[in-house]
């Protein structure tokens, strides 16, 4: 869930060395999926085996419950959680319906978290606000869903239906700005993450009643303009697509993807999405890649999106491209999940354990929805490093599959048994961040003598 993209992080503080501005730069993931929100590092020595005792680095127990994940500047984890006063129901593994309940009565206090990268301490906490929820949430939902985003000299946490946070790296809060809770589907709360871009931050807050794409002032929180949507409850990330033709802001939307300039006009939309879209787009190899996969839905489009569009560039049903559409398969995407494309290739992470893989230019299948063994769920985004995709089920297994044009799995490394596993991981140089329904691992595999 849950569920930020486009991010350009800032430049390091004034006084680094160039090669120290290099080495601390492997440790940033500073938005949900990390740059360009694609879920890929580059970075070498990220670890492909583990389990709750190897190559564990430090693991965190984190209070209460939110399906955020974990960001990283520097030396520094940031996230977020709501911990219940009183009594919360456990969440429920797996696709199912009737995951409707009424909003809670008791005492909630919503959190942000600052952990020390190397060691797990904490840093600081500070409880923004403390009382009964607005609203409620699905039972497989969280108060805090919703991942952080930094520029390196603040960090931004958002609560859906409660506001917006904004504190230095040495947890100082520097201001908050209040955001109406409003009606959503079915009650089931929010997810959609912030995303930084230049001065500005963008929050989308699509639900049932009245909803709006925001543009504040980064440093300050001051409104520089918001357009209205026509359109209802969505929990995607928004994606900020620096272009050859121009910068645009993305939002995926049930009704409609569209996209805006920087001043809030629109450029470009297109109809044809599933009942209800999760996934955040993100941009690999010149295109824009936006999907939308309700397992209920007739249409469950993967879009692959040239620059350079405006008005609508809508398909008609029996059509796979136009002008604007590189490809669209209108069956392939998936429902929770985000795709992720990687030297060429496109990979599909289905929740029910089916994984595929596409030539990303073409939309061409060099396999698909073949059988994860052993099963399980997948609310997670798959990341890639190393040469190898990884698959994180809400049983806390993780399947590592060779990249390439074969299905082939290489191995599973296994968590705890309580570890309930929704939120997507992060990547920090040679380590990588799981956040649980219990815990924070931090996996670090051995590194070199002297390191």
């Amino acid at each position: 869930m849950g569920p930020a993209a486009g991010l350009v992080l800032l430049t390091l503080a004034v006084g680094l060395s160039a090669a120290g501005a290099a080495d601390r730069s492997k440790a940033h993931w500073a938005q949900f999926r990390g740059p360009g929100a694609r879920g890929v590092s580059s970075e070498p020595g990220v670890p492909d085996r583990w389990s709750a005792t190897e190559n564990v680095a430090w693991k965190v127990p984190i209070p209460g419950r939110g399906w955020s994940s974990p960001i990283v500047w520097g030396d520094r984890v940031f996230l977020t959680t709501v911990v219940n006063r009183g009594q919360s129901e456990a969440p429920k593994k797996g696709l199912y319906f009737g995951g409707e309940r009424p909003a809670p009565v008791t005492v909630h206090q919503w959190k942000v978290y600052c952990l020390d990268l190397k060691t797990g301490r904490v840093r600081w906490e500070r409880t923004v606000q403390e009382g009964t929820p607005p609203g409620a949430i699905h039972l497989k939902n969280s108060f805090a869903s919703e991942t952080p985003v930094t520029d390196g000299q603040r960090v931004y946490a958002l609560f859906g239906g409660l506001g917006l946070y904004c504190f230095n790296l040495d947890g100082k809060p520097l201001w908050s700005r209040k955001l109406e809770a409003r009606r959503m589907r079915l009650g089931w709360g929010t997810a959609a993450s912030p995303v930084l871009h230049g001065e500005r931050i963008y929050v989308v807050d699509d639900n049932e009643e009245q909803s709006s794409l925001l543009a504040l002032d980064r440093r300050t929180g001051a409104e520089v303009w918001r357009v209205e949507r026509d359109e209802k409850s969505n929990w995607a990330t928004p994606f900020v697509w620096e272009n050859g033709e121009r910068t645009e802001i993305v939002t995926p939307g049930t009704g409609k993807v569209r996209a805006y300039d920087l001043s809030g006009k629109l450029l470009w939309w297109l109809k044809g999405m599933s009942d209800i879209t999760i996934a955040t787009p993100y941009a690999a190899d010149g295109l824009l890649y936006v999907t939308s996969g309700y397992v209920g839905s007739r249409l469950r489009p993967i879009y692959a999106i040239r620059p350079g569009a405006s008005g609508d560039i809508s398909l008609r049903e029996e059509e796979r491209s136009n002008r604007h559409i590189a490809w669209c398969d209108w069956r392939a995407g998936p429902y929770n999940p985000s795709t992720l494309v990687q030297d060429g290739r496109l990979y599909v992470l289905y929740d029910r354990g089916l994984f595929g893989c596409y030539d990303a230019r073409t939309g061409t299948p060099r396999y698909e929805r073949e059988r994860i063994p052993d099963g399980g769920a997948y609310t997670a985004s798959p990341w890639a490093a190393g040469g190898k995709i990884f698959c994180l089920s809400e049983d806390g297994v993780t399947s590592v599959f060779r990249a390439g044009d074969r299905f082939e799995r290489l191995h599973t490394n296994t968590l705890a048994e309580d570890d309930m596993c929704m939120a997507t991981p992060a990547l920090a140089g040679d380590r990588l961040l799981i956040r649980t329904a219990e815990r924070v691992y931090c996996i670090r595999g051995k590194p070199a003598a002297g390191i």
